[in-house]
């Protein structure tokens, strides 16, 4: 580790010339649909990386007749409205709207070097942005903030460990994408096709007939039963209960609607539950339960989730229900099915209200939807599968977490100076 940081300059000294944009008038249909690709915050992606496509693109009539102006290629570009400090690198010639700047670097400066400088001033120029409803930053104020500038033979070493960790993560994460589509179709074939007792997925339908048979739902395996959803449970589904939120800890917690989400429960939403409420005793949750939400927006009612014990007692909220499984049937099971596209359509198509904002499920919808069940022994051979599918998933996500953090931790080492990329390297090559 270095005793020697960079020196703190403004980011302009770094800039040799600055470029904004414009967009072409929208009346005029020629302006538009050219060969040109017209850059907006919304083409930028989330890290730093390279822009090579725009979801606009506009003619040459319409380039000429705005302000916007035509970029060259492997300039860094930096958003300063709406998503201020996302900055990315042009790979093609490209025109910018208004809310994008060109910065085009200083002879001295690399311009992946110059990209590196904009991710790190993200925070500050996020800090100092201003506005009502859209936050925009001024120009000379964004060039204005100070950053470490490294010595030139430094920058595109610099540039180059930090490009081998997004590489790595990029890598990952491209990984991640392949195992979920995987799995969702892994998840489609258990739910739809089964198990059989050797742990095979049973074949297609269409290859192996005698092996399924009709349903309200379509085919399904032979062994399985089709029926409405109170055949697989003890008892009616059971509102929760949601008393004025405590203001301070009182050692009970309840549950808010956002824990649970698409792909099930998360504990990202706990309130503080009021002190010695009795009507909070018929909702406490017991590690294990299933959770179904009973109102919110059309495309989020009715998701499902397996309660996982947060540490503390903890109560579940009015618009929230807890089914109850019977004995035979595995909530872990239960709450697949339930998030499975066929019963989503049908959570969705009964849900009720006048605003979409807002619409119920109830009780009785619950019960009367058409679900197809395995025996209890197949549930458990198609949970151990999906398990074994989602360690890789894990794995997986685990690497890029830590990727990240890696990334994040050597960016400030190596911008500010703190850790000399030199050395850094010749460790990496000896």
């Amino acid at each position: 580790m270095s005793d020697h940081t960079y020196a703190a300059r403004p980011l302009r000294d770094a800039v040799v010339e600055q470029m904004g944009g414009g967009t072409p008038s929208r009346h005029v249909a020629s302006y538009w649909k050219g060969d040109i690709p017209w850059a907006s915050v919304k083409d930028f992606p989330e890290q730093p990386g390279m822009i090579s496509g725009t979801q606009e693109k506009i003619s040459l009539a319409g380039l000429n007749a705005s302000a916007s102006n035509l970029v060259p290629a492997r300039i860094p570009l930096v958003c300063t409205r709406m998503a201020v400090g996302r900055s990315a690198m042009s790979s093609v010639a490209m025109a910018i709207n208004q809310d994008v700047r060109a910065l085009f670097p200083a002879p001295d400066v690399s311009p992946t070097y110059l990209l590196r400088l904009l991710d790190f001033v993200r925070p500050k120029a996020e800090a100092q942005a201003v506005g009502s409803t859209v936050k925009g930053i001024r120009i000379q104020d964004y060039l204005g903030i100070e950053v470490p500038i490294a010595d030139p033979p430094q920058q595109s070493k610099i540039a180059e460990v930090l490009d081998t960790l997004d590489t790595a993560i990029h890598e990952t994460e491209a990984l991640i994408a392949k195992l979920k589509a995987v799995k969702k179709g892994l998840l489609h074939d258990l739910l739809t096709r089964g198990i059989d007792a050797n742990g095979e997925l049973r074949p297609p339908q269409s290859e192996a007939p005698d092996l399924y048979k009709s349903s309200p739902l379509g085919w399904i395996p032979y062994d399985w039963e089709a029926g409405p959803l109170q055949l697989w449970l003890s008892e009616k589904p059971k509102n929760g209960y949601s008393p004025k939120e405590a203001g301070e800890w009182t050692g009970c917690q309840m549950l808010g609607l956002g824990c649970l989400t698409g792909v099930g429960f998360e504990p990202s939403q706990l309130k503080n539950a009021p002190f010695a409420d009795a009507r909070l005793d018929s909702v406490m949750l017991s590690d294990g339960d299933l959770l179904m939400s009973r109102a919110n927006t059309r495309q989020l009612v009715g998701l499902v989730g397996v309660y996982a014990d947060v540490g503390t007692p903890c109560a579940y909220p009015d618009l929230m229900m807890r089914l109850k499984p019977t004995v035979e049937t595995s909530a872990q099971y239960l709450q697949f099915v339930l998030r499975s596209p066929m019963l989503r359509r049908q959570i969705q198509a009964h849900a009720v209200g006048t605003s979409e904002s807002m619409v119920k499920i109830s009780g009785r919808i619950v019960r009367d939807l058409v679900v197809a069940m395995p025996d209890g022994q197949e549930q458990a051979r198609i949970l151990d599968a999906l398990s074994a599918d989602s360690t890789n998933l894990d794995s997986e996500l685990k690497a890029v977490s830590a990727l990240r953090d890696l990334k994040f931790g050597l960016m400030y080492d190596l911008l500010t100076g703190r850790v000399r990329v030199t050395p850094l390297l010749g460790a990496a090559t000896a």
